[in-house]
């Protein structure tokens, strides 16, 4: 019997173990891949408080160690089910089954797809959704990202400095990530803009050839590309936990503020719940409210 599991070792995750075990309590946290989160992707954080620099890999690695010296546990296993009875909580994983006062659900998202034909067939043959995992493969060839948020910005400006040339394709004529990274991807000679476009079709062999993009007019042109890097969002993981947990139409928690869900005693904190901002500071502030509220709901039940 835990006080607290946490599914979910990403940023909110993290950090609503580190309040929980101020709190002295006992916290498992569960993670179906690695911890650190989407952070991890980011080659380098400038909108942290304190730390004007620092990677995605860095900032987990150095969260991960403060957690597990507070004396949190981890056990790299992926939650399927949470079962509600009552004062207690049971959750059910792919190996086996753990039970607590309290649930905290920080699982984030997954990567959305384009949906193109052939797209899974050729992650690895040059689809890629991780530009920092591999951007090095490409080094002095021909790129395209898709995308307009914070991700894809970041991804470009990453590959630009390892690629020949990076094409930015994106669906819109402006970006909805910082204007900062925008403003720098403009000055790159490298970086080629494709706007108001999608990407349609995708010609390969046995790797990945070129791409054909439509523009909003119908025309179509085909770039020839070594690599497609795509950064079109995320999907929320919560559809396991939906009896628990009202979900809105997106997919997302409809939690509040206070990070609680429908059902008392469960929480959810992070990228996965229904939010206006969605950064690492947001996540953060989400992992401490959401185990500042088990804390409490745990004291009343006494």
């Amino acid at each position: 019997m835990y006080d607290i599991i946490i599914i979910g070792a990403g940023p909110a995750g993290m950090t609503a173990a580190i309040y929980a075990r101020r709190a002295s309590k006992s916290v498992l946290l569960l993670e179906a891949k690695s911890y650190g989160g989407q952070i991890i992707n980011t080659p380098d954080i400038e909108n942290y408080p304190v730390e004007a620099h620092i990677s995605g890999f860095d900032f987990a690695q150095k969260l991960y160690e403060q957690t597990k010296a507070l004396g949190a546990e981890f056990k790299f296993e992926k939650a399927v089910e949470i079962k509600d009875e009552g004062d207690t909580k049971t959750v059910v994983t792919v190996k086996d089954s753990y039970t607590a006062k309290a649930v905290i659900i920080a699982t984030g998202s997954e990567n959305r797809k384009l949906g193109v034909e052939g797209e899974d067939k050729l992650v690895g043959r040059g689809i890629s959704y991780c530009a920092t995992c591999d951007g090095a493969f490409y080094r002095n060839k021909v790129v395209a990202v898709v995308g307009g948020g914070n991700t894809a910005l970041e991804d470009a400006l990453y590959l630009a400095d390892l690629a020949q040339t990076v094409y930015l394709i994106h669906r819109r004529d402006e970006f909805r990530g910082e204007e900062a990274n925008a403003q720098r991807l403009r000055e790159r000679e490298n970086v080629k803009l494709v706007l108001n476009s999608t990407v349609t079709k995708l010609n390969a062999e046995k790797r990945l050839k070129s791409i054909e993009v439509t523009n909003k007019n119908g025309e179509v042109t085909e770039l020839e590309v070594n690599g497609l890097f795509v950064a079109v969002g995320r999907v929320p993981e919560n559809q396991n936990f939906a009896s628990v947990a009202e979900l809105d139409q997106a997919g997302y928690v409809a939690a509040s503020e206070n990070c609680r869900t429908k059902t008392p005693g469960i929480f959810a904190a992070g990228d996965n719940r229904v939010k206006e901002v969605r950064q690492l500071v947001t996540a953060a502030s989400d992992g401490a409210v959401a185990a500042t509220e088990a804390v409490k709901y745990i004291a009343s039940l006494k």
